[in-house]
């Protein structure tokens, strides 16, 4: 049967089956690999924690009390079996405070790289697919964009703005849209010339069709694995944020804002940054393990 009169049925199959056998495998070489599996247990610790956070954490993150001020980990001299990891300046629960902190960092993380992920995603297929003068425009954007230390932009933009959790997840989400751009536009450079893709042409499927039927889904493995690395990528920026004083305010207790707090009294009430810190360390580092070793499976040419 000639190319022209090829089904469309045929062509959506011969473009799916591909990615469909290359998912099925990278699971199981995913499943396979321990550092992934420890990666993967430690995230959900983290994630579950965060759900449920109302119903685990032993106090309320904001509730003070000076009489149990600088107490120390329960282990410690001192410590008191009512709060495992201390007290802060004021009383406040740490271990409670951390468990709550989880779930801005996580809804940051998560909700900054939708945004990144929809706005670089949709100008990466348009400079990859349509080419040209789109295609300069939106890669000198991107080029310029680059030159800028991100998280110098993100600060001046949330202290032009002001400390919001709202202002925290858009300027991030708006300064990390290039990277997709860059990975989506190479994706779809390499795609567009394939045989799949000259046959929807043939077909007469329109560019949107095509780009949303055939070349996206094909991108999606490079995708997946940018945007869990960024999700921690974001996770430390919005720390660093908190810690300068910029970040989502006050309102809720964060990772990087108990750090700035507990600064000041590290000679004498260590437990105060450290566990916060602890807390960031494990949790970019489990989404890099997974990250990391997602990359691995989804590469064809490592066995």
């Amino acid at each position: 049967m000639a190319v022209g009169t090829l089904p469309q049925e045929s062509v959506g199959l011969a473009a799916a089956a591909p990615p469909a056998r290359e998912r099925s495998r990278a699971w199981k070489k995913l499943v396979r690999n321990p550092m992934a599996l420890a990666g993967g247990v430690i995230l959900l610790v983290v994630v579950g924690a965060a759900l449920v956070a109302p119903w685990v954490a032993p106090h309320d993150p904001a509730k003070q009390s000076l009489i149990r001020r600088f107490s120390p980990p329960v282990w410690a001299a001192g410590g008191h079996s009512a709060h495992v990891l201390g007290t802060d300046q004021v009383g406040r629960d740490i271990l409670s405070r951390i468990i709550h902190g989880a779930r801005l960092s996580l809804l940051v993380g998560v909700s900054a790289v939708v945004v990144s992920l929809l706005l670089g995603v949709a100008l990466g297929l348009l400079s990859g697919y349509v080419g040209g003068r789109v295609d300069t425009v939106i890669m000198t954007v991107v080029d310029v964009t680059l030159s800028f230390p991100q998280l110098l932009l993100a600060l001046a933009f949330v202290a032009a703005l002001g400390p919001s959790l709202v202002t925290i997840i858009v300027v991030l989400g708006l300064t990390g849209w290039e990277r997709y751009a860059r990975v989506v536009r190479a994706e779809v450079l390499a795609l567009r010339e394939k045989d799949f893709i000259e046959a929807a042409r043939a077909l007469g499927l329109g560019s949107t069709r095509t780009l949303v039927r055939h070349v996206l889904p094909n991108t999606f493995s490079s995708i997946i694995v940018l945007s869990t690395l960024q999700v921690a990528q974001a996770i430390l920026q919005e720390a660093a944020l908190s810690f300068l004083g910029v970040g989502s305010g006050r309102t809720y207790p964060t990772w990087g804002q108990m750090i700035a707090l507990g600064r000041d009294f590290v000679t004498v009430a260590w437990w105060l940054p450290t566990f916060p810190g602890l807390a960031i360390l494990m949790t970019v580092l489990a989404i890099n393990l997974v990250g990391d070793r997602l990359r691995d499976a989804l590469d064809p040419r490592i066995s």
